[in-house]
């Protein structure tokens, strides 16, 4: 077998030369979703999807890498992997791998996409308003968010000072919701929904009219123990018990939980897509491969916020450096780990979903 680290690309156009040849190499069905943003070479950004299977699929196997662009590293590796040895599919299944939701986060080396949106909080269907921030984050926008380029400011000493006054679940949850104030803050939901995501739904209503199921895994990286997978599943979505899902999914994977989420998150893919298809019965699980503490991803994340608002924004930075290496660690032993898990992940997922055809 390809050993995972190799299966890593440098970059996002790399990775995304990778992909389309190993779609072509598959047999898959290929699609490139453009989008007017451009990487920091003038390079093109797309949304690339690879299709195996029926092309009017009444069971889709749906995997989603890069919703935070400097997460995909891991994601478009696992991808490879899969496009290299995919799960058995039935007649009527199909194997969809979306890769990189978010490319300017991954060519740029950000979370967020070209208009400072955490594409994760962005999901908003129908008539939601674009509004709310939670009133703790209001408090702890200027430790958050500071106005100037990146420097040594005790941030640790004030989020644990914080963390004290106020509770750290309730400050954990007021960071992580989502915010509509803040523009140029940590995990902005945007005043409007994004060019990506907007494609990304249109593209599925037009190419899964007749789906009945699908089985959705949205992988990210960061939250967790090191190199450890937590299977994070939504409430209100999906009919299968959380218990049932966690039996199927967990065997044989290693160092993995099932739970509910952590902390509730407004407008996220996961919680859209049931709306996005509504005559698909939908299961999904977001998929987390741990990287190291909270507290260092949280700070990293805000020195390359501070550096691309209040620096000149360009990759050869230390802000850029430490936030790739807090959520695509380069030890060897981490980046092999996570192609087996993602990997796995997905095999167990088709196997359930596909289970009457393959039993």
């Amino acid at each position: 077998m390809v050993s995972g680290v190799s299966l890593f690309s440098p970059d996002y156009a790399s990775a995304r030369a990778r992909f389309r040849a190993a779609a072509l190499r598959a047999g898959a069905a290929h699609d490139a979703l453009p989008l007017a943003a451009r990487g920091p070479h003038d390079e093109s950004l797309t949304i690339d999807l690879a299709w195996l299977g029926t092309r009017r699929p009444r069971r889709v196997m749906l995997h989603i890498s890069g919703v935070h662009g400097v997460e995909a590293f891991a994601g478009s590796a696992t991808q490879l992997a899969l496009l290299a040895a995919p799960p058995p599919l039935p007649a009527d299944g199909a194997l969809i791998l979306t890769h990189v939701l978010n490319p300017y986060g991954m060519a740029w080396q950000r979370r967020a996409n070209e208009h400072n949106v955490d594409l994760n909080r962005n999901f908003h269907l129908g008539h939601s308003t674009w509004t709310g921030t939670p009133p703790l984050y209001r408090r702890l926008d200027a430790l958050l968010n500071p106005t100037s380029p990146p420097a040594r400011d005790a941030f640790a000493l004030r989020l644990g000072a914080a963390g004290l006054r106020h509770g750290v679940r309730a400050v954990r949850q007021a960071i992580a919701h989502g915010q509509h104030r803040y523009p140029r803050g940590l995990f902005y939901g945007g005043a409007e929904l994004q060019p990506g995501p907007r494609l990304f739904i249109d593209w599925l209503r037009a190419q899964l009219p007749g789906a009945a199921s699908l089985f959705a895994i949205d992988l990210h990286t960061g939250l967790g123990p090191h190199a450890g997978n937590t299977l994070i599943v939504e409430p209100g979505i999906g009919s299968a018990p959380l218990a049932e899902l966690s039996r199927a999914l967990r065997q044989p994977l290693e160092d993995s939980s099932t739970a509910p989420a952590a902390y509730a998150v407004r407008g996220s893919l996961g919680a859209a897509l049931p709306g996005i298809l509504p005559g698909a019965g939908v299961e999904f699980v977001l998929q987390e491969i741990g990287t190291c503490p909270a507290l260092r991803v949280i700070h990293a994340l805000r020195e390359e916020n501070r550096w691309h608002h209040y620096g000149d924004g360009h990759l050869d930075h230390s802000a850029k450096r430490c936030l790739l290496e807090a959520l695509c660690p380069a030890a060897p032993a981490w980046r092999d780990a996570a192609v087996m898990q993602g990997t796995n992940l997905v095999y167990r997922a088709a196997s359930w979903l596909f289970r009457d055809e393959f039993s």
